[in-house]
């Protein structure tokens, strides 16, 4: 059984990667219904939480039907992430998760995600703050290293450890790799095969099929996966992998119906809590994966990510299942 301080995750836990602007709760409360053992926030800014900006309070809102859920914090000051721990605490979340991992530049260009990557003895201090700041338990994301020439994860994950995490999430490139190239697994094995390691480590990156997800278990010995780009409007990858990991076989695809259900349902979810203008625009990274694979489908899916009213949208869909029903 894999635990995160005294929470039980299973033998071997399907974790939702958090991501801006997707992982949120409409997201959430779909990967849920299909599978995800643990589900981690859109990553939140310490500065904005202390300033009480809407777009970050309105991210630590979570619900029971999710647990367990983390909630994930970013920052470059040490104090302004305590204080935002403090905050985090207050919306009662299972763990709080700490971003060291973001390689995008408004945030890596900072010193904050994986920039913090370039001085690991502050990653290491913030770590100690924020685990010392709270009882909840804290986890970390983050990356192989800044780049080629300081991937010291192995020793990082030994550090960060000692000061209190309880559990690591490692993505198998360098923030200067972004997110090209292949993932590099091995170091995440490394990671767990270090006999002085005793946390949940979990490996991120390029978690894409229920073969390959078999495959890092038996290889590396991690203790779960955490599955981000592979779930973007397809949340149904998660039973997908427990379903053939279980029993070899692979489950049912989804079908149009299911497909068009989940899309409306997600639709609905998004305006309703974001609003009209804001959810019927974030919900259109979505439709290109919920609708893969189907041919002539071009025409169909321009119209889904040009409407500007999700009435509009709701339409489109009404006559995607008329027509290819």
């Amino acid at each position: 059984m894999v635990k995160i301080g005294d929470i039980e995750l299973g033998e071997f836990p399907l974790l939702l990667a958090p991501m801006e602007d997707v992982s949120d709760p409409p997201f959430r409360a779909l990967c849920k219904e299909n599978g995800a053992d643990l589900m981690y926030t859109e990553f939140i800014s310490s500065e904005g939480l202390i300033r009480d900006a809407v777009k970050s309070v309105q991210k630590l809102d979570i619900f029971e039907y999710e647990r367990p859920v983390g909630i994930q914090i970013f920052g470059n000051n040490i104090e302004s992430m305590e204080q935002a721990t403090e905050l985090t605490a207050a919306a009662n979340p299972d763990i709080i998760d700490i971003n060291y991992g973001c390689p995008v530049k408004k945030v890596a260009g900072k010193g904050a995600g994986a920039g913090i990557l370039q001085d690991i003895p502050k990653m290491v201090a913030m770590t100690a703050a924020i685990v010392k700041s709270t009882n909840i338990p804290v986890t970390v994301k983050t990356r192989l290293g800044w780049n080629e020439e300081t991937k010291y994860i192995v020793e990082v994950a030994e550090r960060l450890q000692d000061v209190g995490i309880q559990g690591l999430s490692i993505h198998g490139r360098t923030r200067k790799q972004m997110y090209k190239g292949d993932a590099d697994w091995t170091l995440i094995g490394d990671v767990k095969n270090n006999s002085r390691m005793h946390i949940p480590i979990f490996g991120n990156g390029d978690v894409t099929t229920p073969e390959r997800v078999v495959e890092v278990k038996d290889r590396y010995g991690i203790d779960g996966v955490m599955i981000g780009r592979a779930s973007i409007g397809y949340p149904w990858v998660f039973n997908e992998i427990k379903h053939f990991m279980a029993t070899g076989q692979y489950l049912a695809a989804p079908t149009l119906k299911d497909r068009i259900t989940a899309a409306r349902r997600h639709l609905e979810m998004s305006v309703k809590w974001k609003g009209e203008t804001l959810g019927v625009v974030e919900m259109r990274r979505h439709y290109g994966n919920y609708f893969k694979g189907i041919s002539h489908f071009k025409e169909h899916r321009m119209k889904l990510v040009t409407q500007d009213q999700s009435a509009d949208v709701f339409t489109a869909l009404d006559e995607i299942e008329r027509i290819f029903s």
